[in-house]
């Protein structure tokens, strides 16, 4: 056991973000990990009226963490309390298996009760239908009007459930099996990997946009990013997020977007349509990706074939296959 009265707090914030970043998460996960630590940091250097380089782990009681929790969580909310108070608790999880330390402290901090949040799907019935038709068709009042990559953004929000971060991530060989057993593989939040099934309509979309993209640049390898912009570069969280935004404009549905939701809300719609069709909760969480379902619900196992029943039933399928 090293001497903890030694140890710089941020060396040791940089190796939990070094291992952190072997599996892979995006970097806006990474990010918000590094602000999370920082700022907690700060106050407790701020407590000891030191630099923040020499705070050392012997700084870090649970009583000088519950008065940094306490100043941290003036003036913010509820959800950015506890994630910052979870990063903390990964951080001294790394720290305890690594041997650093003998205990994790982060019980004895305080932490907010999070409500888990309601579903945000589009409103309207034929909303997503709606907003698929009209974005299938090339607006002239675009610069550089590209209604194929449109429509497979939207597409695989709301037929596939992918999150923004998932759906930067995908590659042009990221859609793959045999006909009738097609699937995206997805890297999920927190590195966590899935195999989500298409159905024949998605597929057709995915396929004709790479012939556009095809078309406008040249040849398509797999290893590329699966979506880019107007110049054939990867598509940015920023460029895809105004996107979206655009495509809800052009189909005059903006005001049946929940507030704060945008893409979010397509994956919700996507979630709320198979419960309606009649998936159980095993089968949405799984082809969401959501890791919660092992620890509060007691995980079940779901075959391949129930799952890929449970995307055939999402209706919103049948809407792709007639654009094309």
């Amino acid at each position: 056991m090293q001497d903890e009265q030694d140890i710089s707090v941020e060396s040791l914030v940089e190796e939990f973000l070094g291992a952190r970043a072997v599996q892979k998460p995006s970097q806006h996960t990474l990010l918000a990990y590094r602000r999370d630590l920082t700022a907690v940091l700060r106050i407790v250097a701020g407590a000891l009226d030191v630099p923040t380089e020499d705070v050392t782990l012997g700084h870090l009681s649970p009583r000088s963490l519950r008065s940094a929790f306490a100043a941290f969580a003036a003036g913010r909310a509820p959800a950015s309390v506890y994630r910052a108070w979870s990063t903390w608790n990964s951080f001294y999880g790394f720290l305890v298996v690594d041997g650093v330390v003998a205990g994790n402290p982060m019980p004895a901090v305080g932490k907010p009760r999070v409500s888990v949040p309601s579903p945000k799907p589009l409103r309207g019935e034929d909303t997503p239908e709606q907003l698929l038709e009209a974005v299938s068709r090339a607006d002239e009042r675009q610069r550089d009007p590209w209604p194929e990559r449109d429509v497979v953004v939207l597409a695989l929000a709301l037929c596939a459930g992918l999150r923004l971060s998932e759906l930067l991530a995908l590659r042009t060989g990221s859609v793959v099996g045999r006909p009738g057993e097609r699937r995206v593989e997805v890297a999920g939040k927190g590195g966590r990997p899935r195999s989500v099934p298409i159905e024949p309509e998605l597929d057709a979309v995915v396929a004709r946009y790479v012939e556009s993209r095809r078309v406008r640049f040249g040849r398509v390898r797999p290893d590329d990013a699966l979506l880019v912009d107007g110049r054939g570069e990867p598509l940015r969280r920023g460029g895809l997020q105004y996107l979206v935004q655009s495509c809800f404009r052009r189909a005059g549905v903006s005001d049946r977007v929940p507030r704060g939701a945008q893409l979010h809300a397509l994956r919700h719609t996507f979630a709320t349509r198979l419960a309606e069709d009649g998936a159980n909760a095993s089968e949405i969480m799984r082809l969401l990706g959501h890791a919660s379902l092992t620890t509060s619900q007691g995980y079940i196992e779901v075959t391949a074939a129930q799952q890929r029943a449970a995307v055939r039933a999402n209706r919103t399928n049948r809407a792709l296959g007639r654009l094309s």
